[in-house]
């Protein structure tokens, strides 16, 4: 794939408005700014679009967001900048924008694009938000996952002795799975969940610290199926506990979450505790190990490194580039 997988970045667009470059490469939309950043850095960029195997369409709805563009306004901005893509190039024609794809990972790109059901229906999207109750179509689309990056404390792992907190979540109750979740497990004296962000009043990066102590990490979906907790978890050593319905987990095509997370349906919310304590020291021990094997494919750099979470994304691009005929 390295060596021979090649997308092609449409030139047009201003940089220094809504188009080529990124918004920014921190917090908890830093997946979408990294990708930006990272294609144009990479080897598989290429100015010949003849040799191009997809069509990269860089323009960001988070630089949008910045600027406090609305929903209705972001919907006409990208109509017109793919139509003109469409007039001037005849590669989106060709297989009408199936070999085309778009990235964001702020939900206002998702909502904001919904409004183009000839660019979502066509085009492959590449989000962090991907429901597939929702029009996200797994075998065309591609989960990005959500990264908050840069990460406040070292990557854990190795150390399972100190692990010694059954499970743990804090949080907004800005979902209805957060909401069961809080009112039924806050006052458990085996899990530490709390219904609200822990304040940094209490001490300096208590909530970050508490992933190194903890064996299992809930991870409920908020406003969207997708949480940057997960990532959160990952880097930290502890095992992730996915609480989302319709979510097509990041890289799926080639990770195996079963050997280092734990995925369960929202109902299952009610029987949490005794799903967690099923768990046996070895089969924990084997989940955490596979843990540590994956964290490299759950960071961002600049420029890229081999198996890093831009070229996991590329490998799923990769993997769909061969649906399309033309």
């Amino acid at each position: 794939m390295e060596q021979k997988f090649k997308v092609y970045i449409y030139p047009d667009g201003d940089p220094k408005t809504f188009y080529q470059t990124p918004r920014k490469l921190t917090g908890k939309y830093a997946s979408e700014g990294y990708f930006f950043q990272n294609i144009q850095e990479s080897r598989f960029r290429t100015d010949n679009p003849e040799e191009a195997h997809l069509f990269f369409i860089p323009i960001s709805c988070h630089k949008m967001r910045g600027k406090g563009t609305s929903y209705e306004n972001m919907t006409v901005i990208v109509q017109n900048y793919v139509e003109s893509l469409a007039r001037k190039y005849p590669y989106w024609n060709r297989t009408l924008g199936a070999d085309h794809f778009f990235v964001t990972c702020h939900d206002v790109g998702v909502r904001a694009t919904e409004g183009l059901p000839f660019l979502v229906k066509n085009a492959i999207r590449v989000v962090c938000s991907p429901s597939y109750d929702v029009g996200y179509i797994p075998h065309k689309d591609v989960a990005l996952p959500q990264v908050l990056q840069p990460f406040a404390l070292p990557g854990g792992g190795n150390d399972i002795q100190n692990r010694t907190i059954l499970g743990f979540w804090a949080g907004h109750r800005n979902s209805r799975i957060r909401v069961i979740l809080a009112r039924l497990w806050e006052n458990d004296t085996e899990l530490a969940v709390s219904n609200n962000r822990i304040s940094r009043a209490i001490g300096e990066l208590v909530y970050q610290k508490q992933f190194y102590i903890t064996k299992f990490c809930i991870c409920p979906g908020g406003s969207q199926v997708n949480s940057a907790r997960i990532a959160d978890s990952i880097h930290y050593g502890c095992v992730p506990v996915i609480l989302s319905d319709y979510y097509d987990l990041p890289f799926n095509d080639v990770l195996d979450w079963r050997k280092f997370a734990l995925v369960l349906r929202e109902r299952d919310v009610y029987h949490l505790k005794d799903n967690l304590k099923s768990i046996t020291m070895e089969q924990f021990t084997a989940l955490h190990t596979g843990l540590v094997q994956v964290q490299k494919h759950f960071e961002w750099h600049s420029p890229p490194i081999k198996y890093d979470a831009f070229h996991m994304v590329m490998y799923d691009l990769w993997l769909r580039h061969y649906t399309v005929k033309y």
